[in-house]
This record gives C-alpha cells, structure tokens and sequence, in this order.
C-alpha cells in the first residue's frame, strides 16, 4: 500500500548523527532516512539504529517513518536489515526490475520506494513499470557517478506534463520528488509536480552528513507552507 495522506510531507535524508534525526522529529518532518548506497553520508547498520532511535523512547512512540537507502545490496542483506531496524520504507537506488520491487514489497511487508534518475523532461521507460509493481516513485536529478544528495535540481517545469501522464497511468501514485531541493524552492517544486513527499539531504547541510538545524527547519516550514 502506498501512504498517501492527502498532505506533503517532508523527508530528511542522508542522516548520519542522532541529533540531527532529533532536530528533524521536532520541526516536524514525517520521514527520517539513512543511506546504505556509499557515498559521504554512508553509515553502518549501528549507526542507523542510533539515529532512528533518536527521540524515542518508551514513553514517547515513535512519530516519523524510518527509510534507508539502498544500492547494490541484494535482496537477503535488504530484507535482514529491514527488519533490523524495524524500517518503515525501503528506497532502492541502482537497477532494480519491477519483479524485484514487487518480490520486496510482498516480503517485507514495508513500502518500497524505486528510485528513477532523470536527466530531462522526459522520464525513463522503467518509470511506470516501477511505479506499477510498488504504487510508488522516487524522482532525483541524474547525476554520472552518483547515486543522491548531489543538490542538482530536476526541471520540474518541464517535467510536469510527464508527471501528469505518470499519475494516469499509475492511479494513488506516492509521488516523491527529490534533487536540489532547499528551503527557497522547495514550494516551487510542490507547486509544479504536486507530490506526496519531498525528499531533502544536500539542502539542508552545512557539510556532508551534518544537517543545519536552522535550514532543517525552514525547509518543513516550507513544505508546510504549500498547504496554506
């Protein structure tokens, strides 16, 4: 099932500290993400756990979901760290077929997030067959060499017609766009794609993997701000 609840939510990604995670529950976004695909914002199974862990406790559930970030990881390492980390959604970079977003999906029993990278107004032919097989899909900027957080902003102007196709041809699509998201444009891109999530790690950072609590704040106020 996909999680659509009617409203933008905000995601925090690339998570590498706990207080981080902390500052991200209170200013109000809905999902925290960690990355398992390398990078400079890669942490360890441990790691993740701390971070997720921040402000929970047994008198205060859990209000956010859990999401990590996967690359080349096959399908066992995938579903054993899922249920480590109790996660919520799996967000599949790399090449992934709609059998395998499917096949993790039943397993797992979670929300699958496939990932499409997008270099133009024109989205990839795997869009809507990974849409399909997981009733949801991640948008992020193409960028050679990596996989996310590259702060390269997609052309949500031009992509708009492609998305409004996308939507056709997919009915209840979670719709997540990310790539060069910040504070001061992320209305911009709500405005344009209208999608369920927005999805933010680079825009936010003072430096790779360490979030700026001010800029972590005034993105969710923004997102926020598409609903008035």
């Amino acid at each position: 099932m996909s999680e659509k609840t009617g409203v933008v939510e905000a995601k925090i990604c690339g998570l590498t500290r706990p207080e981080d995670a902390q500052t991200a529950i209170e200013a109000g976004a809905r999902y925290l993400g960690v990355i398992f695909a390398g990078g400079p914002r890669l942490v360890s199974v441990s790691q993740a756990r701390v971070i997720f862990e921040a402000g929970t406790s047994a008198s205060r559930p859990r209000t956010v979901r859990r999401v990590a970030v996967f690359g080349e990881q096959d399908e066992a390492t995938i579903l054993a760290t899922a249920e480590a980390l109790d996660l919520d959604v799996l967000q599949l970079h790399s090449a992934r077929t709609p059998e395998t977003v499917a096949r993790l999906r039943a397993m797992s029993g979670r929300t699958v997030w496939p990932v499409v990278r997008v270099a133009s107004t024109v989205l990839p032919d795997e869009a809507v067959p990974l849409a399909s097989a997981a009733g949801a899909l991640v948008l992020d900027a193409l960028v050679a060499g990596q996989l996310g957080g590259t702060g390269v902003a997609l052309d949500w102007l031009g992509l708009r017609d492609a998305v409004w196709a996308l939507r056709a041809a997919v009915p209840d699509l979670q719709l997540i766009v990310a790539g060069g998201l910040r504070p001061a444009t992320v209305g911009d891109a709500v405005r344009l794609l209208s999608p369920e999530c927005v999805d933010v790690s680079s825009g936010v950072e003072q430096a790779p993997g360490v979030k700026d609590p001010v800029r972590v704040r005034a993105f969710v106020d923004a997102v926020r701000a598409t609903a008035g």
